[in-house]
């Protein structure tokens, strides 16, 4: 990884400031970063100097003379995020103005070879500043071996990608639903929203918590492990590990509508986007298991409501994000807990993606500004 350069606290603010606002002229970084015009003169003298922002072109000012116009430049480099989904692996990488420079998709055993594609397609000269890897499952720290997931959900396949990643390159770990709900607060269908909850429903199940803005980690950087809520909770039944999840998630919602399924409704749904199809086109049997799965998420979204009371719940995730869910899980949600708005993600899939590369900009241009640095 190439190293950056030291910066005068002047330009790491003007390299920060353009990196957010992707092109910007003199006078309008003046005005972003709050610094004189003559200071960030000389900021920007310093960041093109080594090759930190470029000439991009001219711009009017509105007073009939043309303003020269600044984007980053080459050696500011890009940043990698990693989506390992349960099914298919996901890449992006980005410029730190968070400008797309490649993408990359391939199936969760192959996620080595979509990880290199990617790495491939990324400009030679761009210096790789920060990698964000989203796993479904909670991170943990490994004696003096950096984060790792904390259980075999995530590991191997972390392993596997592991060890084709760049040496020298800041690694972070986070959880793929946390990642979605950060893209769905600053992109999707939570904008403008401070307090709200992502509730993913798919191969497995999972929460975003996001209050004040921020996304909830917890003490354990497990909050929203809705899969660990104790089930069946009944007399004479005793909780077992993650039960809940077996029970909402795609393999058991396949397994009722086989067992419901009914000779003469034709071949029966091999994948949840089949029976959602399916139910979409009045199919009796696949509309009375996706009607009953709106019902179960509903109860799901009644205890989450009935302990965060988030104003919002954003559906996601495989089976989640389907529109049809939305009458049942209002009703069931209206019925058990507190007044409270549902909507589909606007994302879907790609949320998580989409996170996870808003996180590694974030950390890409910390990793450029955080520095040593000498006085202005």
């Amino acid at each position: 990884m190439a190293i950056a350069p030291r910066l005068t606290d002047s330009a790491n603010t003007v390299f920060t400031v353009l990196a957010e606002a992707g092109s910007a002229t003199r006078p309008q970084l003046a005005s972003l970063a709050r610094l004189s015009k003559p200071t960030v003169s000389s900021a920007v003298a310093e960041l093109e100097s080594v090759g930190l922002a470029a000439h991009s072109g001219t711009a009017s000012s509105g007073t009939g003379r043309n303003a020269a116009v600044y984007r980053l430049g080459p050696a500011a480099g890009a940043v990698l995020a990693i989506d390992l989904g349960p099914a298919l692996t996901r890449v992006r990488g980005c410029a730190l103005d968070g400008s797309l420079l490649a993408e990359a998709t391939g199936s969760r055993a192959d996620a080595a070879d979509v990880v290199r594609e990617a790495l491939f397609t990324l400009p030679a000269d761009a210096p790789v500043r920060s990698i964000v890897v989203a796993v479904g499952d909670v991170a943990a720290q490994q004696d003096g071996a950096g984060m790792r997931p904390a259980t075999a959900k995530a590991g191997p396949v972390f392993d596997a990608v592991a060890v084709t990643l760049p040496r020298g390159v800041p690694v972070h770990l986070e959880n793929n639903v946390n990642c979605a709900a950060l893209a769905e607060l600053h992109e999707g269908a939570a904008q403008g929203r401070h307090t709200f909850g992502y509730l993913r429903i798919g191969v497995g199940i999972g929460l975003g918590i996001v209050v004040g803005g921020r996304v909830l980690s917890g003490a354990n950087g497990a909050a929203g492990e809705v899969a660990r809520l104790p089930y069946p909770w009944d007399d004479g039944r005793q909780p077992r590990h993650e039960a809940l999840e077996e029970y909402i998630g795609a393999r058991s919602l396949l397994r009722r509508a086989a067992e419901a399924w009914q000779d003469g409704e034709g071949p029966c749904p091999q994948t949840a986007e089949q029976l959602f199809a399916l139910a979409g086109e009045g199919r009796a049997a696949a509309r009375a298991v996706v009607d009953r799965h709106a019902v179960d998420v509903g109860r799901l979204a009644a205890a989450v409501t009935a302990v965060l009371d988030p104003g919002l719940l954003v559906l996601g995730g495989s089976t989640g994000s389907d529109p049809q869910l939305l009458p049942g899980v209002r009703a069931e949600l209206q019925r058990l807990s507190w007044p409270t708005e549902v909507v589909s993600s606007t994302l879907g899939e790609l949320g998580t993606v989409v996170g996870a590369a808003r996180l590694a900009v974030a950390r890409g241009v910390q990793t450029v500004t955080h520095t040593v640095r000498t006085k202005d």
